[in-house]
C-alpha cells in the first residue's frame, strides 16, 4: 500500500494518529464564530430541499424565489437547531436580464454559467461552506495577503450583512458571512421567512464538520492553513483507518476554538481496489465536499425518525456492521452506553468510537444524489463538558474523535456497496 503523495516542496509529512501530538496555537488570522450555512447548488431547488427538509427533519424557514422579487435564481433555506441547510437553482438569464441594470439577486456572488457548469460537472454537489466571521472584509483581505485564491470580493447586503468568498477547493468555495447590524434579521437580507404549518424536528442540531476530497493532501492543508491560520486538530494515515482492500490519508484543520471543522481526505494508491476517495474524485470530477457531519441531540430519536422516511422520499443508510460488532461493543464502551443503548445502536446500525477524551456514536447515509459523491454523517458526541467564562456548559468541539476505530467498518460498508454497482457492469456475455 503506497501513501498519496505526503512530501512536497513545503515539507509537508503525515506522521499517523498514534504519533500525532495535538496543541492548538490559537492561530486563527481573524476572529471566526461558526458555522453559518451550507449551499448546495442544484438544478431544481423547489424540489430538492423539499426532499431534505423531509429525509432530515429540517423545515424550510426562508426563501428567495420569484414570489419574493428574485428573478434571478430560487433559495430555499432548511433549518434545524443552529444548521442551515440553502438549495440554489437558477432561473433562466434572459429572464434575469429583463430586470434591468440591477441584480434582484439575494445571493450576489451567484452566477448563471458558473452554477449550470457546477452541476452539470459535479450533480448534487455543495458550492459554499458558510462561516460566520467577525468581519468578511477583514477576513476576506486578510486571506488573499496570505494566498488565498478570491472568488467574490467583499459585497454589503442592504447595510446589514456583508458576504465574501474564497475558493476552498475544486468548484467549493469557503464563505465568510458577517452582520453590521443583525436586529430581527433571520438569514440574510432578500429572504422572507416562511410560516411552516407541517412542524419537523428530528434532532439535528449543527454542524460539526465538513469534509472535502482532494488529488493531493499537502497542497491543500498548506493552502487552507495558510490563509486562514488553522490548525492541525488530527491526522489519520492509511494504516490508521484503512482496509486490506482501500484506503485514505486525512488531516482535519480547526479554528481557535475547535468548532469550525475542517477535514480533508486524500486517496492511497497501489490497493486491492481504487480508494473511495478516488471514486468520489472520479465522478465528482475533482475535488469537492465528501460529506457532511451532522450533530444529533438524540441519535437514537433522529435515527428512527429517519429510517422511517428511508424508503419514502428519506435518506438510506450504509449497512450495519455484523453482529459481532456490537457484541464487542460492551467492552469498547460499556462504561458510557448501558446495555439498553448498545441495544438500540444495534437496531440502528449506529457505530461507536472513543478517543482520549468523549465517546462518538455515529452513521453514515448512502449517496444523496445519483452519483456516489458526497453523503452525511449523523454523529452525536458523549462527554467533554466544559463551563465558560459566564458559567455556561458546553461541549469541547471535536469531542471523541472523528470515529477512527469504525473507519475499517465504514470502507468495508462502502466496498460492498460498491461491489454491487460494479456487478452489472463487469459481466461480459458467455460465449455461444
Amino acid at each position: 500500500m503506497t501513501m498519496g503523495k505526503e512530501n512536497d516542496a513545503s515539507g509537508f509529512k503525515l506522521v499517523g494518529f498514534s504519533n500525532f501530538v495535538r496543541q492548538n496555537p490559537k492561530s486563527d488570522r481573524f476572529r471566526v464564530k461558526r458555522f453559518h450555512h451550507v449551499e448546495f447548488w442544484c438544478t431544481d431547488a423547489t424540489n430538492t430541499a423539499r426532499r431534505f427538509s423531509w429525509g432530515l427533519g429540517m423545515p424550510i424557514v426562508a426563501k428567495s424565489d420569484l414570489s419574493t422579487g428574485n428573478m434571478v435564481h430560487a433559495s430555499y433555506v432548511l433549518r434545524s437547531g443552529d444548521l442551515n441547510f440553502v438549495f440554489t437553482a437558477p432561473y433562466s438569464p434572459s429572464i434575469a436580464v429583463d430586470g434591468g441594470e440591477k441584480s434582484t439577486a439575494s445571493i450576489p456572488t451567484f452566477d448563471h454559467a458558473a452554477c449550470r457548469a457546477f452541476a452539470a460537472s459535479h450533480g448534487l454537489a455543495v458550492r459554499a461552506i458558510a462561516v460566520e466571521v467577525e468581519d468578511a472584509e477583514v477576513a476576506f483581505n486578510t486571506s488573499v495577503a496570505h494566498g488565498a485564491k478570491p472568488f467574490s470580493p467583499p459585497v454589503i447586503l442592504d447595510n446589514v450583512a456583508v458576504i465574501a468568498e474564497i475558493h476552498l477547493y475544486g468548484d467549493a468555495v469557503l464563505r465568510y458571512v458577517s452582520y453590521k447590524n443583525r436586529s430581527n434579521l433571520d438569514f440574510l437580507p432578500g429572504f422572507e421567512p416562511i410560516i411552516s404549518s407541517f412542524p419537523l424536528d428530528y434532532g439535528i442540531r449543527r454542524l460539526d464538520h465538513a469534509v472535502g476530497n482532494v488529488p493531493e493532501l499537502g497542497p491543500a492543508v498548506a493552502y487552507v492553513k495558510g490563509f486562514t491560520g488553522f490548525h492541525e486538530f488530527a491526522e489519520f494515515t492509511a494504516e490508521d483507518v484503512g482496509t486490506s482492500e482501500s484506503g485514505l490519508n486525512s488531516v482535519v484543520l480547526a479554528n481557535n476554538d475547535e468548532m469550525v471543522l475542517l477535514p480533508m481526505n486524500e486517496p492511497v494508491y497501489g490497493t486491492k481496489r481504487k480508494s473511495q476517495i478516488q471514486t468520489y474524485l472520479e465522478h465528482n470530477e475533482g475535488a469537492g465536499v465528501q460529506h457532511l457531519a451532522l450533530v444529533s441531540e438524540d441519535i437514537f430519536r433522529t435515527l428512527r425518525e429517519m429510517r422511517q422516511r428511508s424508503g419514502v422520499g428519506g435518506f438510506e443508510f450504509m449497512p450495519s456492521p455484523p453482529p459481532t460488532y456490537y457484541k464487542n461493543l460492551k467492552n469498547r464502551a460499556g462504561d458510557v452506553l448501558n446495555d439498553e443503548q448498545i441495544k438500540q445502536c444495534e437496531e440502528l446500525g449506529i457505530l461507536v468510537d472513543r478517543d482520549d477524551q468523549g465517546t462518538l456514536l455515529q452513521i453514515f447515509t448512502k449517496p444523496l444524489g445519483d452519483r456516489p459523491t458526497i453523503f452525511i454523517e449523523i454523529i452525536q458526541r458523549v462527554g467533554c463538558m466544559l463551563k465558560d467564562e459566564e458559567g455556561k456548559t458546553y461541549q469541547k468541539g471535536g469531542c471523541g474523535g472523528f470515529g477512527k476505530g469504525n473507519f475499517s467498518e465504514l470502507f468495508k460498508s462502502i466496498e460492498e456497496y460498491e461491489k454491487t454497482l460494479e456487478a452489472k457492469r463487469a459481466r461480459e456475455p458467455t460465449a455461444a
